[in-house]
């Protein structure tokens, strides 16, 4: 039956005895035992004895028949990690350590992505991580293939795979996938429109005031820049200057400002600049 740490005070104090402790030639058990198969220990002798196997949080004690294969049923042992196998048998103490590893499928994938939201055309702007595990939780660290959607297989290096790739050009939403032996996990990835890259404005005077309109806005990939986005008309003219910031609504700005003769107008968005247009005198 499994123990709770019921036993962690006697695991101190067979850690404080274990210089002591003979390892035990007479114990038979595997090297390795995949978490939660079966596997059985051989004792050799007569007579009674107690049998601990000792582990990181989990451990186990059985009655047993010196002489006799002890068996342990599938799912007896599944946290990985570094165990020892204990018989206390009348006139001293064997020990023989084994280690529990991860099941070679994996069951579950945990996948990390990032960023949720970024502008198109980004070199290496989305980043994937992949990490595997058993059907008990265990971390596989043996090197599994893992793909990443648009991009070629991964091998994972310590149960963690990882990718990073461009933003493709246009704007929109799209699926991230991890894959690995037939389990996936998908992430939503939004690709957003760019900085504006051609930025251009008409003028029509009227009277005393004029019209400033942008043509519709782009970035570099022909993506319509998101309304909302601010656009900057200047107007700068005997030494003075007078700015309007405007909201993009369907893609285009437009203000009105006064009309000053020789005056020179200006747009910009952010860090990009469009054209200029001189009113005459």
């Amino acid at each position: 039956m499994k123990l709770a740490p019921l036993l962690a005070a006697g695991a101190m104090a067979l850690a404080f005895m274990q210089s002591a402790l003979a390892q035990g030639e007479s114990l038979g058990l595997p090297k390795t035992v995949k978490a939660g198969s079966a596997f059985t220990i051989q004792s050799s002798g007569s007579g009674n004895a107690t049998l601990y196997i000792v582990g990181f949080g989990e451990a186990l004690k059985r009655s047993v028949q010196l002489g006799e294969a002890q068996i342990f049923a599938a799912g007896s042992l599944d946290h990985a990690g570094h165990y020892l196998a204990i018989l206390v048998r009348p006139g001293g103490v064997e020990t023989k350590p084994f280690d529990v590893i991860p099941a070679s499928a994996p069951t579950r994938l945990s996948f990390l992505a990032k960023p949720s939201r970024l502008p198109v055309s980004l070199h290496d702007g989305i980043t994937g991580a992949a990490y595997l595990f058993d059907n008990y939780g265990n971390l596989i660290v043996a090197p599994t293939a893992v793909s990443f959607e648009l991009s070629s297989p991964v091998v994972t290096q310590n149960g963690a795979a990882w990718a990073e790739m461009d933003s493709t050009g246009q704007q929109g939403t799209d699926q991230f996938t991890a894959q690995a032996d037939g389990i996936s996990d998908r992430r939503v990835i939004k690709q957003v429109p760019g900085d504006p890259c051609t930025l251009k404005m008409s003028v029509q005077q009227s009277g005393q005031q004029i019209h400033l309109q942008t043509d519709p806005v782009r970035d570099c990939s022909g993506n319509a820049i998101l309304d909302g986005t601010i656009v900057t008309f200047t107007e700068a003219y005997d030494g003075s200057q007078s700015t309007v910031d405007v909201p993009l609504k369907h893609g285009i700005a437009q203000a009105t400002m006064p009309a000053h003769p020789g005056a020179t107008i200006s747009v910009a968005s952010g860090i990009v600049l469009g054209n200029q247009i001189h009113l005459g005198q």
